[in-house]
């Protein structure tokens, strides 16, 4: 591999690839260009109690508006905000959002009523023009769906065999694609799924260390999540590095309510700190990351708690929330520790312990380390988190620019001038590659 480059960052045009070669699940083609006025790409997002969608202008990829649906808790009543776009790029350039409450007696009548708003709402702002392709985020595709592919009914079977893999996602991932399929019948839906990036991952990184037939007879290994983020932050790495993948090597810290990291080699990952389930690896909001399986054992053995109890606790009530014991919102927990909460403290101690180790060993996976990636919304706006990530990091050679690290702002480069290893804060935009692979598979097949 190349050694680390220590050159400025180049900023090029967001969201561009530098090399449409590169090899990964997701690939920086953009298919044929469309040549008539082609409508929108609708994007869709589905949580277990929020669904984020996006419209997307087919030829431009420029975003046109933006909605979030949210429950916030009540079973029958759901909040629909709408940002339309006015030119592009980031929500700074967006008009002020409109909000409703509507009506949620199930998960699907809500997607449905919601969809019909926003495209309402784009029709009113952009004329009468159609959604031409619907790309659905999904969170796990197993061993068998390693690329974005269209939704059809047998695809809807495979991936109802994988719910009680990601049992909160998977079955809002289904309602929303029933909701869209009866909003928008006959239109192409394509799916992404998280654990497709992943899809090179070597077997010693995916192997657990048990009885090998738990992994042929029950299908136990290693997959990886946050994939459609990692893609895209890979991707716009090699942009701002003004680099093609070649030698490249890259951690990406996807922080937030849920986080992980990923080592990526040339453009491909190598491994995902989680694993099974997004359960595995960094301490989370709610959840504990990686600890000692003898602990669960022994609180079943000794305490009495049951399956179900331990699943609760280690899901729902661990990790910020669980040591802090006041929220698992990093923003409350690091301003409750400033003004003198003492759990608070150690939470944010334990949080950025734990992603400085594993950023560690990543990088050694890969032999080195030309650009430590911070993403999500921990990663891109706590400037404190970063600074604790990076202390000790000077061997892996990442020196981090304490005055630029203050001023957070999307990508930018907050490393010093003279760092071996560049340090990157990049937006994700998930959406924006869900829209991205729904065009190109869709005018590949010609079916547009």
């Amino acid at each position: 591999m190349n050694p680390p480059s220590s050159t400025a960052v180049s900023k090029g045009e967001t969201g561009q690839p530098v090399d449409p070669s590169l090899p990964r699940a997701y690939p920086a083609t953009e298919g044929p260009r469309p040549a008539r006025d082609p409508g929108f790409v609708l994007v869709v997002n589905a949580g277990s109690s929020s669904v984020k969608f996006g419209l997307f202008d087919f030829q431009t990829l420029q975003p046109s508006a933006r909605a979030l649906l949210d429950w916030g808790g009540s079973s029958q009543r759901a909040t629909l905000t709408i940002t339309p776009c006015t030119t592009g790029e980031h929500d700074s350039n967006s008009s002020k959002p409109t909000r409703c409450e509507l009506d949620a007696p199930d998960y699907r009548t809500a997607v449905a009523r919601g969809l019909e708003l926003l495209c309402g709402t784009a029709s009113g702002l952009h004329g009468d023009r159609s959604v031409r392709v619907v790309g659905h985020r999904l969170i796990h595709g197993g061993e068998e769906i390693r690329q974005p592919v269209f939704i059809d009914a047998t695809m809807k079977q495979t991936i109802r065999r994988f719910l009680h893999l990601a049992p909160l996602h998977i079955p809002a991932g289904l309602e929303a694609i029933e909701a869209t399929e009866a909003a928008l019948p006959g239109v192409p839906q394509v799916g992404l799924f998280d654990t497709a990036f992943f899809a090179h991952i070597p077997p010693c990184a995916y192997l657990y260390p048990v009885p090998y037939e738990w992994y042929t007879d029950w299908g136990i290994r290693r997959f990886g999540f946050h994939g459609t983020s990692h893609a895209y932050c890979t991707l716009r790495a090699h942009e701002m590095l003004g680099r093609g993948p070649k030698g490249v090597r890259l951690v990406i810290c996807h922080l937030g309510q849920g986080s992980s990291a990923t080592a990526v080699a040339e453009g491909v990952a190598v491994t995902n700190t989680m694993g099974f389930t997004p359960l595995e690896g960094f301490m989370m909001g709610t959840r504990s990351g990686t600890v000692d399986p003898g602990i669960i054992l022994y609180v079943q053995r000794e305490k009495g708690l049951t399956v179900e109890q331990v699943d609760e606790i280690l899901h729902h009530r661990s990790g910020l929330l669980g040591i802090s014991g006041l929220s698992s919102d990093f923003r409350r927990v690091e301003q409750a520790a400033q003004q003198g909460h003492e759990r608070s403290r150690l939470a944010l101690e334990v949080y950025a312990y734990r992603v400085r180790t594993m950023i560690g060993a990543l990088a050694v996976t890969l032999g080195g380390l030309d650009a430590l990636v911070f993403t999500g919304g921990i990663g891109e706006n706590s400037s404190w988190l970063r600074s604790e990530a990076c202390r000790g990091l000077e061997c892996l050679g990442v020196y981090l620019d304490a005055e630029k690290n203050l001023m957070t702002r999307p990508d930018d480069d907050v490393a010093k001038a003279d760092s071996p290893a560049r340090v990157l804060l990049i937006h994700t935009r998930e959406d924006l590659m869900i829209a991205r692979e729904a065009r190109r598979l869709v005018l590949e097949s010609n079916t547009a």
